[in-house]
């Protein structure tokens, strides 16, 4: 007795490639997303094409790891014996503080600007952290 053959994609799981909105659905998604999920969505596919960068939330404590994305938000902390310039680099899945000890302003480093860090992770107030990492500034466009 024969029994009916399976369909092709029975019993395997969904990958990005068959998941993957197309034409219609594609457009529809861009027409009711909000701006901030298409940027989000915009940088994790320029995290994903740069080689060898991490996304920030697979990023764990002790990692030596290299993220890019764009800054959020830079600002100056003075401290009464160690001045910091600390920023928030998003990469569209997490947010990872960089901070830099001993200095005021570091030229370029400015909201908005595209950036790729490297550095070791690690945790300050339940906020992933790199202390005086190493940067690129990516060309702005």
């Amino acid at each position: 007795m024969e029994t009916a053959a399976e369909p092709p994609d029975a019993g395997r799981k969904p990958t990005e490639a068959n998941t993957k909105p197309t034409g219609f659905k594609r457009l529809l998604r861009r027409l009711t997303a909000s701006e901030a999920e298409l940027d989000a969505e915009e940088l994790r596919a320029e995290t994903v094409a740069k080689a060898g960068c991490t996304p920030a939330r697979d990023i764990r404590r002790g990692q030596m790891v290299s993220v890019t994305g764009r800054l959020r938000t830079v600002v100056y902390t003075p401290r009464t014996n160690l001045p910091t310039l600390e920023a928030d680099l998003y990469d569209g899945s997490d947010v990872v503080t960089l901070v830099w000890l001993g200095r005021r302003h570091i030229a370029g480093i400015e909201p908005g600007r595209a950036v790729t860090a490297r550095g070791r992770v690690a945790i300050r107030d339940d906020r992933k952290v790199i202390y005086n990492p190493y940067y690129e500034l990516e060309p702005s466009p």
